[in-house]
């Protein structure tokens, strides 16, 4: 007796929609630190359920999926279990087509990747390295290594889904027709959503903060040419996050993935020279060349960020408070004014509205940044907030002003009030067809073997 009857690519269609809801980008981080199962003799129990080609597919990863499934209010279910393993080996069969297809992404890119997601998931912990490496009884490179290779498969099948369907498009009549298919009673309800946007001004350092930022560098750079080791200084000074878990080293970049004034002095210097402070949007570094080879190189930095003083947040405050009043007497838009002033790169070509995944700007109140929402809540639809002092997502300190647009009571899916998310939801059921179509013909360009006991689940059927 089978619990699955669905053709397997349509299961695996199935369960991305259902993993995109449920577990979103988090699962990744949270699978690199489930503990693997081990027998008494403490050795790691476990087998290959699945052969893709060069790939393989473990009992311990189809554990970890569904360990997580339960952990998030998840019922059990023999159904869910087999949508989670064809996800599995259909994402090995994505890696199997990406080498015959010479499909590949830049190991600077991985490591970029790995670097952020080790920062976020220090930050989100809010545990030290030692404590972190205590609870999962693995030291942070072996996290890191786990966590890369999660991250690197993640990239490739990313890849393979883009050049698969990267010209696919909906017409608006493609969007009309999908939407008058869903049966009345099985219409979405959306929850309240806003239109809140936003004009942000970050505030400038003095010359004074400046000048004491660059001669704490200049200590440093002495300290360390005098013999003091750079990690231990950059894990004690820097202001970069990532430090907790990299000490400063930057790894293996490649041309255009650090921000100009970082990439010219690498490329400037030789092999462990060490920079004078220079200054980038970040701050005032001094940068370490370890190596490099072509168009890649191996740097370490130390990150002195000078902090605005209350008078640079004044300053900014009374700016964006000249703007409020303009936009208040309407001398110009408030779209306008974000356009032209804003400091925010996310929402400064939106006009500052906050767009959700959808890309529209009647973005659902769960979803709002609960700080912004906190204070819309508070503001009248039509109202631009007096300038609010923040720190941003890269931990500057800035100020903004808030525009409460509108307000859309909750309500059942329609073309009218939504048709941005069923546009979405139309080009995603097109793409998923394409994908079934590449499914049904890349099987047949590779080897496929699933352990005989999971053939309930009818994967290959």
């Amino acid at each position: 007796m089978r619990f699955i009857t669905m053709p397997w690519s349509k299961m695996i269609l199935k369960f991305m929609a259902a993993k995109a809801k449920v577990f979103g980008l988090m699962i990744i981080v949270l699978t690199a630190f489930t503990a693997s199962a081990q027998d008494n003799e403490g050795f790691v129990v476990d087998e290959v359920i699945s052969k893709i080609d060069n790939f393989i597919v473990l009992k311990s990863d189809l554990d970890k999926y569904y360990q997580d499934h339960l952990t998030n209010g998840g019922s059990p279910s023999q159904e869910v279990k087999c949508q989670m393993l064809a996800m599995l080996i259909r994402n090995k069969l994505m890696m199997a087509k990406a080498e015959i297809d010479s499909v590949v992404v830049l190991d600077a890119e991985v490591d970029n990747n790995t670097q952020r997601r080790m920062s976020m998931i220090l930050a989100q912990s809010g545990r030290t390295p030692e404590e972190l490496e205590q609870i999962y009884g693995k030291s942070l490179d072996q996290i890191r290594l786990e966590l890369r290779d999660q991250i690197r498969e993640q990239m490739i099948v990313q890849k393979m889904e883009s050049t698969i369907t990267e010209k696919v498009s909906v017409t608006p009549s493609e969007v009309k027709r999908f939407f008058e298919r869903i049966p009345t009673d099985s219409l979405p309800y959306f929850s309240a959503a806003v239109e809140v946007a936003q004009i942000v001004k970050i505030a400038e350092s003095s010359k004074a903060q400046k000048d004491a930022a660059r001669n704490q560098l200049l200590e440093l750079r002495s300290r360390i040419l005098a013999g003091e080791d750079f990690s231990a200084l950059a894990s004690k000074h820097s202001d970069d996050p990532s430090v907790v878990q990299n000490k400063g080293d930057m790894g293996w970049v490649g041309r255009g993935e650090m921000v100009p004034e970082f990439e010219a002095m690498a490329f400037k210097l030789k092999p462990n020279e060490i920079s004078m402070p220079f200054e980038t949007d970040f701050g005032f570094h001094i940068l370490q060349l370890l190596e490099r080879r072509g168009n890649e190189y191996h740097s370490r930095h130390i990150l002195i960020s000078p902090k605005p003083s209350k008078d640079d947040l004044n300053e900014a405050s009374q700016f964006l408070d000249s703007i409020r009043n303009l936009v208040l007497v309407d001398s110009i838009t408030f779209e306008a004014a974000a356009k032209k002033h804003s400091d925010d790169m996310a929402t400064k070509g939106n006009g500052g509205y906050f767009i959700d995944q959808a890309g529209s700007q009647r973005v659902q109140i769960d979803e709002l940044d609960p700080v912004v929402f906190f204070k819309v809540d508070s503001m009248a639809v039509g109202d631009i907030s007096k300038p609010i002092v923040y720190r941003t997502d890269d931990q500057k300190d800035a100020v903004r002003i808030l525009y409460y647009k509108s307000r859309i009571p909750p309500h059942v899916a329609s073309l009218k009030e939504d048709y941005q998310r069923i546009q979405m939801a139309t080009l995603n059921e097109k793409k998923n067809r394409i994908l079934e179509k590449w499914f049904q013909k890349a099987r047949q360009d590779v080897f496929i073997n699933i352990d005989r006991n999971y053939d309930y689940c009818g994967i290959l059927d």
